[in-house]
């Protein structure tokens, strides 16, 4: 902190800084830039997803910082890293960026792993390559390991924003009590909804979501004049069967927040509102389909059979000179079969066309899988062994997500040979 505020002082060169999303890396950054009033400019490599994009953004966005005073700047244009390092040294000659550590921070860091291999080096020793006062931030989702590339490189200074605690959760959702309301009534509504949700969900953007979607039904007998503010009791039990109902689409986004709050107020079935969380109609994000069709396939495979159908040169097997006794009855009469995560991640990277990353987020979806009830977390056979999970969803439920990805699950099945 000493060497931020000491504007003339050299800084560390990088500065990478992780955690999981919602856990205040961006909001943390950005307050403290700007309340020091530190010169810096803030890039989201989302939206400069090539790197002509990247670098012009930077460099533009400098120059209107060391333009500020006469008002008047002129757009630059930026194609390799060299005319970066060049352009850089020329936009921060300027007076009021003399002396000063400038400050660059890439959000979404982890897409600069896509571009050119000397992206990440370069920004990791800009400082020393233009020879100026410069510390570039990076803030990712992923752990530095992930990054480091195998040539080597020049290492960060790494920082780890640890998820909320349910006390951090409580404080930071409280403060945005509705004005007609005191702050300890709405405490105590957090309070309940935490209760609710911090076992499958701690994610501060969804909670947040959560928490204004639900309110309405939580003040309604205050508002009928049936309870007052303090008998939390007759509150509950109004909020508690709502509050069960919303824990069927958390993360899933699968209605508007308008039809949600319809539902809640015709006191409907879930079921009954087209797009809202059934077996039979849930959506899930892209790679939980795959997670879960390889959780299928690995449940209803044997797996010894995972060589004949993901391996391209597997040579020819037939059926018959491996099939045991025991094996003659269906797979799927006998019921889905535990397996470890190694084989689950193993047979996901072999069904999905493009390269997968096993970034935290893929894990959380493992998890939310978990929480669905579409998977069920078996436990650990031993230390070494890891997890254990099993597919709870049925033949009909697994074809209809495979075909919303264009997937034919049925040519991977021991049982349909």
């Amino acid at each position: 902190m000493s060497r931020i505020t000491m504007r003339h002082h050299f800084s560390f060169p990088s500065i990478f800084i992780y955690g999981h999303t919602a856990s205040g890396k961006t909001y943390v950054t950005q307050t403290l830039l700007k309340t020091l009033e530190l010169p810096h400019v803030f890039v989201n490599c989302v939206e400069c997803f090539t790197l002509r994009l990247l670098l012009e953004q930077i460099l533009n966005k400098l120059n209107h910082l060391s333009s500020s005073e006469d008002g008047c700047f002129t757009q630059i244009t930026c194609d390799t890293f060299n005319d970066f390092v060049r352009l850089f040294k020329q936009v921060t000659k300027a007076k009021n960026l003399k002396d000063q550590t400038i400050y660059i921070v890439l959000d979404k860091a982890e897409y600069l792993r896509d571009m050119e291999v000397n992206v990440l080096p370069g920004f990791l020793r800009l400082q020393e390559l233009c020879d100026r006062n410069v510390t570039v931030i990076f803030l990712s989702e992923i752990i530095w390991e992930k990054f480091r590339p195998n040539t080597g490189c020049f290492e960060p200074f790494v920082l780890y924003f640890p998820d909320y605690s349910i006390g951090n959760l409580q404080k930071i959702l409280s403060h945005d009590h509705p004005p007609e309301y005191s702050a300890d009534f709405y405490a105590a509504y957090i309070n309940i909804l935490l209760g609710v949700f911090y076992t499958v969900c701690r994610d501060l953007k969804e909670l947040s979501h959560l928490a204004v979607l639900n309110f309405p039904k939580y003040c309604e007998p205050v508002v009928k004049g049936e309870a007052s503010e303090r008998d939390t009791r007759k509150l509950w039990r109004n909020i508690e069967p709502h509050l069960k109902k919303a824990m069927q689409t958390v993360y899933l986004r699968e209605i508007s927040s308008s039809q949600w709050e319809k539902l809640q107020k015709d006191d409907a079935d879930p079921g009954q509102l087209e797009g809202l969380s059934t077996y039979t109609h849930v959506e899930l994000p892209y790679y939980s389909k795959f997670i879960l069709i390889a959780a299928y396939l690995a449940s209803y495979n044997p797996a010894r059979t995972d060589k004949r159908f993901f391996l391209k040169h597997h040579g020819k097997i037939k059926k018959t000179s491996f099939l045991k006794k025991h094996e003659k009855t269906s797979n799927h009469l006998l019921g889905p079969k535990m397996f470890p995560l190694d084989r689950l991640l193993a047979i996901l990277y072999s069904i999905v066309d493009s390269k997968v990353a096993p970034t935290a987020n893929i894990f959380s979806q493992i998890t939310s899988l978990v929480t669905l009830q579409l998977l069920t977390l078996v436990g650990h056979d031993d230390q070494l062994d890891g997890p254990k999970y099993k597919c709870t969803v049925s033949l009909d439920f697994i074809r209809a997500i495979a075909r919303t990805v264009n997937f034919d699950i049925i040519k991977y099945l021991y049982d349909f040979l």
